[in-house]
């Protein structure tokens, strides 16, 4: 059933002629003639007996009338529920976020939702790459490279990489001055499986082969052990800067320059109407990314 001859038909009989609906509908009256004549083969029966001075509706037609009307009220209330999400940021919003990201992601979401009360965030923590169309998630948030083009990834913040250690393991094991003294010093390595990121990259200064007593697949597991004094970590910006602000943890050699991480982006399904409730996360994201990137925590005496 076409519900376009459904509203044309409609339209007929609230404007009391085929001329007067075709002068409504701005198209020819053959048009509509001819529409009329197709939902009625549609349905097989005939729904306006038509004379030359008036149109009046069959007992068929008065049924199929009554049916067409409140099609047309349930389109308008469809329309105007669409219109309302459109206008209102507001919905069930999942999103995905990797193990390590939790410790800058989840902070946030206290005044992400403050700001926007009818939204409700659901969080999936998980450092696989996950489906977003068959897991129906609205935004992942990520720093690997994008090799899906079925998908849309927007920068929200570069992520700065740092190196830093907690007072009480400065204070027992001495502050290194440059990259290679890290050699002599317990650093804790980020570990996935089998392979161990043990290559820290200093750019210029070069390639520093470390080692130090644990090994974690978890960046902010690697912090908390950190805190404790357990060694040295270098890691981004965004992950430790509450502890570089709260004293926790002091950045070390701010004087070699230390290649930025990999940038963070928000990835999201391609749509050609971004829901208001993804946007509004993203930008909030890019925000508030942005002010922890640029503050400015204190460094090792």
């Amino acid at each position: 059933m076409n519900p376009q001859r459904l509203a044309i038909f409609a339209t007929i009989i609230q404007s009391g002629s085929i001329s007067a609906a075709a002068l409504k509908l701005g198209c020819g009256k053959s048009v509509v003639s001819r529409q009329l004549a197709l939902l009625e083969k549609d349905l097989g029966a005939r729904l306006i007996q038509r004379s030359t001075r008036q149109l009046a509706l069959t007992e068929v037609g008065q049924l199929v009338l009554d049916e067409a009307r409140q099609i047309e009220r349930s389109l308008d209330k469809i329309a105007h529920l669409a219109d309302s999400y459109r206008q209102q940021v507001r919905g069930l919003l999942r999103v995905s976020c990797s193990m390590a990201g939790r410790r800058v992601l989840v902070p946030l979401l206290a005044d992400f939702t403050a700001q926007y009360p009818q939204v409700k965030v659901s969080l999936q923590l998980d450092d696989a790459m996950v489906d977003l169309i068959a897991q129906q998630i609205d935004v992942a948030i990520r720093t690997s490279a994008l090799v899906d083009s079925t998908l849309v990834a927007r920068k929200l913040a570069e992520s700065p990489s740092v190196v830093c250690a907690a007072p009480s393991y400065l204070a027992r094991a001495g502050t290194p001055r440059t990259p290679q003294e890290l050699q002599q010093h317990a650093c804790l390595l980020y570990a996935v499986g089998a392979r161990v990121y043990d290559e820290w990259n200093f750019g210029e200064a070069g390639i520093v082969r470390v080692d130090g007593p644990l090994q974690m697949n978890d960046g902010g597991a690697l912090v908390t052990a950190a805190v404790g004094g357990a060694g040295i970590i270098k890691v981004p910006l965004p992950i430790v800067a509450d502890e570089l602000a709260g004293g926790q943890l002091v950045r070390i050699m701010e004087d070699v320059a230390v290649p930025p991480g990999p940038a963070t982006y928000a990835v999201y399904p391609a749509r050609e109407f971004l829901p208001l409730k993804t946007a509004a996360f993203v930008d909030f994201l890019r925000q508030r990314l942005g002010e922890i990137t640029v503050r400015a925590p204190a460094s090792a005496a």
